[in-house]
């Protein structure tokens, strides 16, 4: 590749200078399909990362030069990024739901990846970019790593296809187990002091067929055509495995010192449709059940925010029209207090009551005594951070991908009047979108 050429040019005149520190080295290349170049590579670990809006810049990262494996790791990246620099390192991973568990093998309570390569998609402009960390007597041995992850790079190529086939499914919790935990939580003593709780089930399909392995990538790509108005992020580890989203919810999204954040809770169905949508998304903003459902998030979210804060603003609930969903959606302004940076952000609000519960450490205790399942990332915080800009998406709407398997993930916020039938209908509502692909 051409482009592997230039940007070899730039890292030779790098022996020659006095660099030091974090060095980021780009080149313009031609790539069309973000994903089919990444499926391409054999480099690990291989993430995607695309924020919601299609003004947004598009990520691919290869590779790692560094890691964070423990929450309290992120302080320190913070901390690191208020140095100035004409580059500011990028780090890409994710917060496990419940960061006091063990998570999934390979995934764990926290992991983010500093790349060795990023291809980066702004507006018509596409970069690849080699990233480099040089520290005293290391010069030598981070060149050749580098040129190495530069000749391990395949050109661009067409996703495999993704074949429809039978699938078997299994439920966890089923549904006699669900009615059980849905008739503990509103039962009126536990709503006298855990107001809501939400409960979620995963869905395992197994293949009957297995003449070839899945494709993530694949399964990504022809989500996110379904799922145009949402994140779309995937992260693969080691090749045994990954985790896959689009998902419609953002954590919060900061540049420099203002905050961008959202209550979405409160869930009706879509028909397709446009006059019998509008009446469901009028009875949607009008049901009691649901108000109370997105009032007890957003009042969860200003509070928390609160001690971080100079000041925040909050909208009135409005519709988020999904394809085969419709969600009340509150949207939260805030300006951060100075010195406020991503580890207290994420402390404070990650996991939020639309995902949890309120209050949340009764929420989380209830999940972790009860739950008979181990969430690991889905409903955890996957994005991106940087000195500059950092944006989070809460991790709904996910699947862990194996090669023979498919585990889907869903959730309903259990508050007084919630009814287990109900609320299992909308976990089927909310994996619809998914399983419309797999056949």
């Amino acid at each position: 590749m051409l482009a592997q050429t230039h940007i070899k040019q730039q890292l030779d005149a790098l022996r020659h200078s006095n660099a030091s520190g974090f060095v980021r080295l780009r080149v313009a290349v031609e790539i069309r399909s973000f994903l089919g170049w990444l499926a391409a590579q054999t480099l690990y670990p291989r993430i995607y990362w695309h924020a919601r809006g299609h003004d947004k810049p598009e990520y691919v990262a290869l590779g790692s030069i560094h890691e964070l494996t423990r929450p309290q790791d992120i302080q320190q990246v913070c901390e690191h990024a208020n140095q100035p620099h004409d580059d500011s390192p990028r780090y890409y991973g994710g917060l496990a739901f419940d960061s006091a568990q063990s998570g999934w093998q390979g995934f764990g309570p926290c992991r983010f990846v500093l790349p060795r390569i990023e291809l980066v998609r702004r507006g018509e402009c596409v970069s690849l970019c080699l990233n480099l960390w040089l520290s005293d007597g290391n010069l030598d041995a981070e060149l050749q790593a580098a040129e190495a992850a530069l000749d391990a790079l395949h050109p661009e190529a067409p996703l495999p296809a993704l074949q429809k086939q039978p699938w078997q499914r299994q439920d966890c919790p089923g549904p006699a187990q669900w009615q059980t935990l849905v008739e503990r939580v509103t039962a009126p003593d536990f709503q006298a002091h855990t107001p809501k709780v939400v409960l979620s089930r995963e869905s395992l399909l197994s293949r009957q067929l297995h003449n070839d392995q899945l494709c993530p990538w694949t399964l990504l790509a022809q989500w996110a055509q379904h799922a145009q108005e949402c994140f779309h992020f995937g992260f693969q580890f080691s090749p045994e495995q990954s985790f896959i989203s689009c998902s419609p919810e953002r954590l919060y999204r900061r540049e420099q010192d203002h905050l961008f954040t959202e209550a979405l809770a409160g869930t009706i169905r879509r028909s397709g449709d446009e006059a019998t949508d509008a009446a469901l998304a009028a009875e949607l903003l009008t049901d009691s059940k649901n108000q109370l459902e997105n009032r007890l998030v957003h009042a969860d979210i200003l509070s928390r925010l609160a001690p971080l804060t100079t000041s925040a603003s909050l909208t009135e609930p409005r519709i988020l029209k999904l394809r085969l969903l419709q969600h009340l959606k509150c949207d939260i302004e805030a300006e951060l207090k100075p010195g406020v940076c991503d580890w207290q952000l994420l402390d404070a609000l990650h996991p939020t009551p639309a995902v949890g519960g309120a209050p949340r450490e009764a929420a989380l205790a209830f999940i972790r005594e009860f739950e008979p399942h181990d969430r690991g990332w889905y409903a955890g915080a996957c994005g991106m951070l940087s000195r500059e800009t950092s944006e989070f998406s809460v991790a709904i709407r996910s699947a862990r991908v194996t090669a023979q398997t498919i585990t889907l993930f869903a959730g309903a916020g259990i508050v007084a009047g919630s009814e287990p039938a109900a609320e299992w209908a909308e976990l089927d509502n909310k994996i619809a979108n998914v399983l419309s692909l797999l056949g």
